[in-house]
């Protein structure tokens, strides 16, 4: 191990002494030092098991190939998945967004190379792009947990990560609450590209939720103009 290395590595030991990881399971302080979960929580977050939907990823509740969304509706995205079911996942995210959690973002973005890193290896693409906040969010939250998903993931896969391509131009109201057609209006033109690059480029979209699949879209449509050949999307969990 050369010089760099160990100082980097002793640099990280010093930190986490200084300021403990937490649990993305438990919110605990990680033990032992080093570790980003707890290792009595490793498998409390439920994978997304099959059948899927062969477009969205969704959970599917009975054998066929796609949901009832993607069955009635042409998605502007090719395809997609998730990783968790979100129900198991819902107090880690909140803690992730609104809480300050970001140390979570290690441990779910390796989570997401790990296990959807084959998928997303077998898209071939040119880069990931995060889900933007708007400057107000990211000025109130102080980072967006997409990019940190997705620098994680990238670094992983050897995938780079553009944070900068897409700009979130306005700041939308909360989506939870509102059903597909309210989150349409609530997206639309909150988008615009930031720098171009994406001509003729293979794009993974990454966010923290995938439910109706508005702001997949509402990205995919931005990229799309600005001459993407392909846009998919990978989500940390995927709700009903």
């Amino acid at each position: 191990m050369d010089l760099k290395r160990i100082v980097k590595k002793a640099d990280s030991k010093v930190l986490q002494y200084l300021y403990p990881l937490r649990c993305p399971a438990c919110d605990r302080i990680v033990k032992p030092y080093g570790e980003n979960i707890c290792p009595e929580c490793l498998g409390k977050f439920k994978l997304i098991a099959m059948p899927r939907c062969t477009v969205c990823g969704k959970k599917l509740w009975e054998e066929k190939d796609v949901c009832d969304d993607c069955a009635v509706r042409e998605r502007k995205f090719e395809k997609g998945i998730s990783l968790y079911e979100y129900d198991s996942v819902a107090d880690a995210i909140y803690r992730f967004k609104y809480e300050g959690r970001a140390e979570y973002g290690e441990y779910f973005g390796k989570e997401l190379a790990r296990l959807c890193g084959p998928f997303i290896k077998s898209l071939k693409p040119d880069m990931l792009i995060p889900v933007p906040l708007s400057r107000e969010k990211l000025g109130k939250r102080g980072y967006n947990q997409a990019a940190l998903l997705a620098e994680e993931c990238g670094k992983k896969l050897g995938i780079p990560c553009e944070e900068n391509m897409v700009i979130r131009e306005n700041s939308t109201a909360p989506l939870k609450k509102l059903g597909f057609a309210g989150r349409q209006i609530n997206l639309k033109n909150a988008f615009i590209m930031a720098q171009n690059g994406v001509k003729s480029k293979r794009v993974v979209v990454i966010d923290d939720i995938f439910t109706t699949g508005s702001t997949i879209e509402a990205m995919a449509s931005v990229l799309y103009e600005a001459g993407a050949e392909a846009v998919y999307f990978v989500t940390l969990a995927s709700g009903k």
